[in-house]
């Protein structure tokens, strides 16, 4: 996926200015670069595409299943004897509508394992849907957004084409950047034929995009393996020593409420450590004497101002705690900044954590804003913004592959890549770059230094392979 594109006539005799050796430079870059890039830009585009569809129209979970509001609601109590009447097991779960028009949700472990979800009439009391958790179209599309089912090394590929992907952007608005013509940048060039419109059509839509696109790169490298979890979340989480003599779990909130690749926790608290039940710890919460049940809890949390949807886990062990969770990742509400997670003890009903989106470091809060917003969740606007940015990087990832065929010799075996630099002068500022590369994300150096040993240690010693890379 290319920007730009050489000059027409390669004058191989005439020495390059200093502008020209860099342009050919971030071209080559940019042209290598897209080899690996443009395969992982097209599945983002296309599973992220799928996913927000199928939010919209079903719910992350398929959830979104529509009643006939009647006069009153049922009991919690009743509602929960319903669920568990369809679907015995163990409560794991509840999830509170988002309108008075929608099914309320209860999560269920049967004994014989796995997680079920039942969508109840909270009116009448009418089960209207039993399905396995994790285990719809939209889950197939956020394995693959995230792992390419391939686990911990499809996370990795994906990081190190997401890390190469910000040298696409920064590469791309370099060459492509107007000499002599400011608004060649803003407007295609319609009248264009061939390669010329492809190469305006792409030049434009990138630049249109790169502010929003290193956005969602960045966002999703906070997210994967190596950068996001070594490194960015591992230093910005929420320290659990602000509650305050509570004692801790060895899990932390992603292992404990966590399930499958899907999150539920805010990223700020991943990798925090969940509080323990069984002390005297904690704040007024629940009533002194009021025990702590699936109605008194959700009661406290709409007490607390938490109306609409938000969602309450039911402690699996003596020492668990209750947990009232909103967040606009998981798409409770539209607006990030009421994120909230309360954990509350079992025994004692006193609030062990309490912690909103004023209580995140600066890193936490840009990804409270930047998940929702790289998911498509905070409004109408924000999925037509995101559906538009989807196809424009398909067509950024066509595009570049037209381009290159239409620049490629017809029968050529190669690759036809653009031509080395006669000349670098600026190379200890180049390497400067790549040492900052490195330390900014260890993956992408490494994948850099790996190819840097491919090419001096190996292809350049093979002259046959050395002319198909040319």
């Amino acid at each position: 996926m290319a920007f730009s594109q050489t000059p027409e006539a390669d004058n191989r005799s005439v020495t390059p200015t200093l502008s020209q050796t860099f342009y050919f430079a971030a071209w080559r870059w940019h042209f290598y670069a897209a080899l690996y890039v443009i395969p992982f830009l097209l599945v983002l585009a296309i599973t992220g595409l799928m996913m927000m569809v199928l939010t919209q129209i079903d719910g992350r979970d398929g959830e979104n299943i529509h009643v006939t509001p009647g006069p009153s609601e049922l009991s919690v109590q009743a509602q929960t004897e319903a669920a568990l009447a369809a679907q015995p097991g163990k409560l794991v779960e509840w999830i509170g509508p988002k309108g008075p028009d929608l099914a309320t949700v209860f999560r269920i472990a049967p004994a014989e394992g796995g997680n079920r979800l039942v969508a109840l009439d909270p009116y009448s009391g009418e089960v209207l849907k039993i399905w396995d958790r994790r285990a719809g179209w939209y889950d197939w599309a956020d394995n693959v957004h995230s792992t390419l089912l391939i686990g911990d090394v499809g996370d990795r590929l994906i990081e190190i084409a997401a890390g190469l992907g910000l040298l696409l952007v920064f590469t791309g608005l370099y060459i492509w950047w107007p000499r002599q013509n400011p608004a060649s940048v803003f407007i295609p060039n319609l009248r264009a034929r061939g390669r010329a419109l492809w190469k305006s059509l792409h030049a434009v839509t990138g630049f249109w995009i790169s502010a929003l696109l290193i956005l969602f790169l960045i966002s999703g490298l906070s997210w994967a393996g190596i950068w996001g979890g070594k490194f960015v979340q591992a230093w910005s989480t929420f320290p659990a020593q602000k509650w305050d003599a509570v004692p801790l779990s060895e899990s932390t909130h992603a292992q404990h409420l966590n399930h499958g690749t899907t999150n539920d926790v805010p990223w700020a608290l991943e990798q925090t450590p969940m509080p323990l039940s069984g002390s005297s710890a904690g704040i007024p919460g629940l009533q002194e004497g009021q025990p702590a049940s699936l109605p008194t809890i959700v009661a406290f949390g709409r007490s607390l101002g938490l109306e609409g949807r938000f969602r309450v886990a039911v402690p699996q062990s003596d020492t668990g705690v209750w947990t009232i969770n909103r967040d606009s990742m998981s798409g409770d509400g539209n607006d990030p900044f009421i994120d909230r997670t309360i954990h509350i003890d079992q025994f004692t009903g006193k609030i062990l954590a309490d912690v909103s989106y004023d209580d995140y470091s600066w890193a936490g809060k840009a990804m409270a804003v930047g998940i929702p917003l790289h998911m498509g969740l905070t409004g109408l606007w924000n999925f037509v913004l995101n559906v538009s940015f989807c196809l424009s990087v398909i067509f950024l990832c066509v595009s570049g592959v037209v381009m290159w065929v239409k620049r490629r010799p017809s029968g050529a075996a190669r690759l036809a890549a653009p031509p080395m630099p006669r000349d670098m002068p600026f190379w200890k500022g180049a390497v400067l770059i790549g040492l900052f590369t490195s330390l900014a994300f260890p993956l992408v150096g490494l994948t850099l230094l790996a190819v840097l040993a491919l090419d001096v240690l190996v292809l350049s010693n093979l002259p046959r392979m050395k002319q198909l890379l040319s």
